[in-house]
């Protein structure tokens, strides 16, 4: 049997693997076992009713967090002419077109989100093997195929996070920080849960929302109780 680290079993002291705690209560959890000299990553994780290999069951959207992600987010734009202005003007990292489709075929990514504006999908088309697999091709349905490169700019360095569900029927996401306070990380991942929540597809039967979790970068995982999440 593996041993386990003196750090990893004392986050697990007196912690219930059985239990479902309120939400706030496994926040505070969390936030009273990190121990790690950098500042965690807060992560929800939802088990759902469905079936991805189904097409009308598959859960994909984005969400604006109130609070922000904690995590400085690099934006490249897909843009020509006044619509490049807008997303340098809106503050995106990478703002190009055949040039910038010329650098990522090259393996060159040094950003965390993809935005385009429609007119030039037929180029960056030619990036679904390089993006489609990083999660990164733009898509209208998350918000990154639009017209409006300002807003979706500011919604990317906002805290704006993306979700899809696995194979599993399990859907996860960045929620916040270690160091937020335990009201922005609730109202956080009950913005994140509303979601998912308002994403369910047509062909979900049953239970839609089983289980949800919370855990660190470093910490342990804490089952959460449906009710006080959705008792916002």
């Amino acid at each position: 049997m593996a041993k386990i680290a003196k750090r990893v079993a004392k986050s697990r002291e007196d912690i219930d693997p059985n239990k479902a705690y309120a939400l706030s209560e496994a926040i505070k959890l969390l936030k009273d076992r990190s121990t790690v000299k950098f500042d965690e990553t807060i992560e929800v994780a939802m088990n759902l009713g469905v079936d991805p290999r189904h097409a009308d069951q598959m859960v994909r959207g984005v969400v604006n967090l109130p609070n922000g992600t904690g995590r400085t987010v690099r934006v490249a734009v897909f843009a020509r002419n006044e619509k490049a202005d807008e997303a340098r003007a809106a503050g995106a990292d990478i703002v190009g077109a055949e040039d910038l489709v010329e650098i990522v075929q090259k393996g060159e990514i040094n950003f965390d989100r993809c935005i385009a504006t429609p007119d030039m999908m037929p180029l960056v088309g030619r990036l679904g093997k390089v993006l489609g697999p990083r999660g990164m091709m733009p898509n209208p349905k998350v918000g990154t195929v639009t017209a409006d490169i300002a807003g979706a700019v500011k919604a990317s360095k906002g805290g704006a996070v993306e979700f899809r569900v696995e194979k599993a029927g399990i859907v996860h996401g960045g929620v916040g920080k270690v160091s937020f306070d335990i009201k922005a990380l609730e109202e956080n991942i009950r913005a994140f849960a509303d979601a998912v929540n308002k994403a369910k597809p047509t062909g979900a039967k049953g239970v839609y929302l089983k289980k949800v979790s919370v855990t660190s970068t470093m910490g342990p995982g804490l089952k959460v109780d449906l009710s006080t999440i959705s008792a916002a």
